[in-house]
């Protein structure tokens, strides 16, 4: 999916729901983070590995153990999907550009790491599928099995 074309940009990645990419309202009252329309870009990446530090430094700075462990579990659905980013840049050699962006100088929006993107919630699964096979997580009854990364280039 060409980016530039079929997206508007939210807080952290774009949005491909054609009613709002045409200027209509969202009728998820922009809740991009949890919407299956949410793509994330590699020149994503940065910024969405800052955000995780951060939860990680709220969660250590908890009050008590109970409520690390319920930052760290909320947390969790979106460090799978970085997770996921990074394999996915990794598989297509566009990791070590991704790393590299310098957001404060100008861009050539028509790189690929800018214009390949992947749903969020197709890296969240594929981050979790990897984890199964390598026998690290119990499926969840909700997974499906054999679901596959889709990229939206």
């Amino acid at each position: 999916m060409d980016l530039s074309r079929r997206s508007t940009p939210a807080e952290g990645g774009f949005c491909t729901f054609q009613p709002v990419v045409s200027g209509g309202a969202c009728p998820w009252n922009l809740d991009c983070h949890n919407c299956d329309k949410f793509v994330l870009s590699g020149a994503d990446l940065l910024y969405w590995r800052r955000k995780r530090e951060q939860w990680y430094s709220i969660a250590e700075r908890a009050p008590d153990d109970a409520t690390a462990a319920y930052l760290h579990q909320v947390f969790a659905p979106t460090t799978a999907a970085i997770d996921g980013l990074e394999a996915a840049l990794a598989t297509l050699g566009l990791l070590d550009d991704a790393l590299a962006l310098d957001l404060r100088r100008p861009q050539d929006y028509f790189q690929r790491v800018w214009n390949i993107g992947f749903r969020a919630s197709g890296l969240a699964r594929a981050t979790e599928e990897q984890e199964q096979e390598a026998g690290q997580v119990q499926p969840d009854d909700g997974a499906e099995a054999g679901a596959t990364l889709e990229a939206t280039a």
